[in-house]
């Protein structure tokens, strides 16, 4: 009797099963993502379908279902609130990513004493670090109190029996790349491994109404490690961006079934913990130079949240054949493409020119609405004349040269107000529409050559 082949290959990106290997997946036609993985036995007769335990609900109609605002719970930190939609919805799954060493398990254990100080009762589930560990890092975070309980496994069906002894709130799983299912036989962190872990979790959590965090760890690419299928099944992405270090971090909401993906929280990193920058606009432009031609104060939006964020140009006479082009923080072929207009209709020649941009503080930002300060600054910087340090700049800029309407204009400009700006350049088009103010001078421009006038 032929063997029965028990291994079989998985791709990495969307989680297509293969009996043969093949360069490209027949699914998401992704080149050398085919992994060889052992499968799961197969246990119990197929005539005779195994039922799950958690499946006890009947179908309801929308008129049924009530939705309150007590369904959401807040965690203390009004940054981790506003990316989630609002706090923390019974019964999620939430995956936090982001590079080592930049805060995920810090902030999760933060959290988890805000939630237990107001009578959450939670459990924290580490498989990287013993007991003695966490207790060091929770003294250097702070006084814990409440019904937080501390739990150091790796094995899911060990920790599936603990929840439904324990009947915890809040659980966290430090990571996921650690747990594994004994009826598994590959490794932990196998593709195999991360989507049977995930998917028992997801039982686990919409069957018994549990919250829970699962920490991911992140590849040199920058996304979570294991198959792509595992972000489609939890219900929450976060990222954590910045770095590490840096004393700053930012977390993106990448997916979020309850509230929008636009949103982002800014925390700083300090001796006691992440702590919370209630205005990520007056950190970013903290230590601005004064006098200095080339910089640029720029409005970005992060969702319904405007940040304020200096913008800096270099522009040096090229030794080179080809000129270089160097931009950090923002995408380097739009300044390649702004440079080309400045050149085709203002006549200055940047093709003799070195040019550097950068986004001051680490911040990654690819809105158009930073095209109009880009240029400034470049202009700025190759006639060596200073930007005004009370003006901001923020448009659009087209390949004719014309600086076309941004969204969300008037909120940008009550930003500049609270922060002491005097003046404010912005396409004409949204001065037209916005109500007359005393509190800043608007300058509305309608293409390049007139806003590079007001140097």
């Amino acid at each position: 009797m032929a063997k029965a082949k028990t291994t079989a290959f998985f791709c990495k990106e969307c989680g297509y099963e293969s009996a043969k290997w093949a360069g490209q997946c027949p699914a998401c036609k992704q080149w050398n993502t085919m992994v060889e993985e052992p499968t799961a036995p197969r246990t119990g007769s197929s005539s005779s379908p195994r039922r799950s335990p958690l499946i006890k609900s009947a179908p309801a109609r929308l008129s049924d279902i009530s939705v309150e605002e007590k369904d959401r719970v807040t965690t203390g930190y009004r940054e981790l609130d506003q990316v989630l939609g609002g706090g923390v919805v019974a019964g999620s799954l939430v995956l936090v990513g982001g590079d080592p060493g930049i805060g995920k398990s810090t902030l999760l254990l933060q959290v988890c004493r805000n939630l237990a100080a107001v009578g959450q009762k939670v459990l924290y589930i580490s498989g990287e670090e013993s007991l003695k560990q966490i207790k060091l890092r929770a003294n250097r975070i702070g006084q814990m109190t409440g019904d937080l309980k501390f739990l150091c496994e790796t094995s899911l069906d060990n920790i599936q029996e603990i929840i439904s002894q324990e009947k915890p709130g809040i659980v966290i799983i430090d990571s996921i790349q650690t747990m594994y299912r004994e009826e598994i036989s590959s490794a932990p962190g196998s593709v195999s491994q991360v989507r049977e872990s995930t998917n028992l979790l997801m039982q686990i959590a919409k069957g018994e109404g549990i919250t829970i965090f699962i920490v991911g760890h992140v590849t040199k690419e920058g996304v979570v490690a294991g198959p792509r299928v595992l972000e489609h099944m939890v219900d929450t992405v976060l990222y954590f961006e910045g770095d590490r270090h840096a004393s700053y971090r930012i977390l993106r909401g990448v997916k979020n079934r309850f509230g929008s993906t636009n949103e982002i929280g800014v925390f700083e990193m300090r001796e006691q913990g992440l702590a919370e920058v209630e205005n990520p606009s007056e950190f970013m432009l903290s230590g601005r130079p004064e006098g200095a031609s080339g910089a640029v104060v720029a409005c970005a939006m992060e969702g319904t949240r405007p940040i304020l964020l200096e913008v800096q140009a270099l522009v040096t006479q090229s030794n080179l054949g080809i000129p270089r082009r160097t931009a950090a923080g923002t995408d380097p072929n739009r300044v390649n493409l702004l440079m080309a207009v400045l050149e085709k209709r203002c006549r200055y020649e940047m093709s003799r020119y070195d040019a550097y941009v950068n986004i001051a503080g680490g911040m990654k930002m690819n809105e158009p609405a930073l095209d109009l300060s880009i240029i400034m600054a470049l202009v700025s910087s190759l006639k060596d004349r200073p930007v005004d340090e009370k003006t901001i700049v923020f448009g659009e800029v087209g390949l004719s040269g014309e600086v076309r309407a941004v969204s969300m204009a008037e909120q940008r400009v009550n930003e500049a107000i609270k922060l002491g700006f005097e003046a404010c350049i912005l396409p004409q088009i949204c001065l037209d529409k916005m109500r007359q103010t005393k509190k800043i001078r608007l300058i509305g421009v309608s293409n390049v050559r007139e806003a590079i006038g007001y140097l």
